[in-house]
């Protein structure tokens, strides 16, 4: 047992919830030193996330007597974080975030062995994300939710009989915020409606049409956004080939200033940094106040599922305090036909003269599958055909494809074809389904 006294007093508190008769307690559970035991000294958390959110997430977590937490993030610490993002100072600025968490976390609780990555979730194998009992989300991005959603479905396993083994279940407790708008869910794999089940719940990402970029901007976004897609690709002013970088100072400045020349010529306010990096970044809005609600609902969410001690939540919940404060916790369907929880192969429905181009052009626009870069394989003749890769090595050679009709690719009706994407962290059966033209009309 800890001998300092504030963690003594933390880990009465934390035993008393566990204690049978407790209110919070459900019918099942039952107070045991394993259940206290499995806490401190075996559970392991990871923590996608070290932003403003994640910041919140590892000090609770933390704070509940877990002590084996990882946590990764990409990100490098910018001088704009250090206002809502509490475990870093002004010294931790340009150092990696999650390392700096880490490093925070370990000093001030004791206890506490917190393990920072600074890379990318797709860095991992699934070996590494099989050692987690609870896998915790506290990101701004879509993409990134999407790919551990699709992952840990995929670490699913059922014996011959078909019977799901409950010890493969990961669960994930997923926070988001949005300014005074906030949202937690708890995804238990198989069992609940996972991500991509409920995708359309997420607003499509703020996109300008170009023609008002190109000729009759209105906002100083537009401004940016021409500078972003035709001026750095014009002018090159960091180099050939040189992407532009939303964490490094000088292209944003660069970009900053440029889209304030053009604001003047069209007598437009309101170009600044900040504006720039957000809308080159996509920012988001952060509110401090209501990262602190979400991480307080999600660390609840995984002191629960850890030791059993009340119901999980059933199993997302809203807040919105812009006007009031409104909350409302509901559990939305599974989708028999998910793509990625659902284990059907979705029809796709294309005339036998469709172009190669229109299926792809159907899975990125359609908000249901909303895919980023898909690649198709199929097997034609017993043998791996690939239809499209969007890879510098692949997509040379298989883009004069993208014109060609699917019969003229060899698929018939009833034919399946293999997709990957940024999005999914597996491949995704579909079948084609060859109708009519007046049925493709129709539809």
């Amino acid at each position: 047992m800890d001998t300092d006294p504030i963690i003594t007093d933390r880990w009465r508190d934390i035993n008393s919830l566990l204690i049978a008769g407790n209110p919070l307690t459900t019918p099942h559970s039952e107070a045991s030193p394993d259940t206290l035991s499995f806490l401190r000294d075996t559970c392991k958390i990871l923590v996608i996330g070290a932003g403003g959110l994640g910041c919140e997430l590892l000090k609770n977590i933390a704070l509940l007597g877990i002590k084996d937490i990882h946590v990764i993030d990409m990100d490098i610490i910018d001088e704009s974080n250090l206002n809502r993002q509490f475990l870093f100072r002004p010294k931790d600025v340009s150092r990696p975030k999650a390392l700096v968490a880490a490093e925070f976390i370990n000093k001030r609780i004791p206890g506490a062995n917190v393990t920072g990555y600074y890379k990318k979730i797709q860095d991992f194998d699934v070996a590494f994300y099989t050692k987690f009992h609870i896998i915790v989300c506290g990101l701004d991005s879509i993409v990134a939710r999407r790919w551990i959603n699709s992952l840990v479905i995929g670490l699913l396993k059922y014996n011959a009989e078909g019977e799901l083994d409950q010890g493969s279940i990961i669960p994930i407790v997923d926070g988001g915020t949005e300014g005074f708008k906030g949202n937690a869910r708890v995804i238990i794999p198989s069992i609940t409606a996972c991500l991509e089940c409920t995708l359309d719940l997420y607003p499509p990402q703020v996109t300008y049409p170009l023609c008002t970029i190109a000729t009759n901007p209105r906002l100083p976004e537009h401004c940016i956004e021409y500078v972003k897609l035709f001026r750095w690709k014009k002018e090159e002013p960091f180099g050939a080939n040189v992407q532009i970088d939303g964490d490094n100072p000088e292209h944003i400045q660069w970009v900053c200033d440029q889209s304030e020349k053009r604001a003047n010529e069209y007598r437009i306010e309101g170009v600044n940094y900040r504006l720039t990096q957000g809308v080159i970044k996509h920012i988001i809005p952060a509110v401090a106040s209501t990262n602190a609600v979400i991480a307080a609902a999600c660390a609840t969410e995984v002191f629960k599922i850890a030791t059993s001690c009340a119901a999980y939540m059933d199993n997302y919940m809203v807040i919105n305090d812009t006007d009031g404060i409104y909350s409302f916790t509901y559990a939305p369907e599974k989708k028999d036909n998910c793509i990625v929880c659902s284990g059907r192969k979705e029809l796709l429905k294309f005339s036998e003269d469709a172009k190669l181009r229109e299926v792809v052009e159907y899975l990125c626009d359609n908000p249901k599958f909303s895919l980023k870069s898909p690649g198709i394989t199929t097997i034609i003749n017993g043998h791996d055909k690939t239809l499209y890769m969007k890879t510098k090595a692949l997509e040379q050679l298989t883009k004069p494809n993208l014109d060609l009709t699917l019969k003229e690719l060899g698929l018939s009706d009833g034919h399946e074809i293999y997709v990957g994407d940024p999005n999914l962290s597996r491949t995704v059966v579909f079948i084609i389904n060859f109708i009519s033209e007046m049925e493709v009309n129709r539809n």
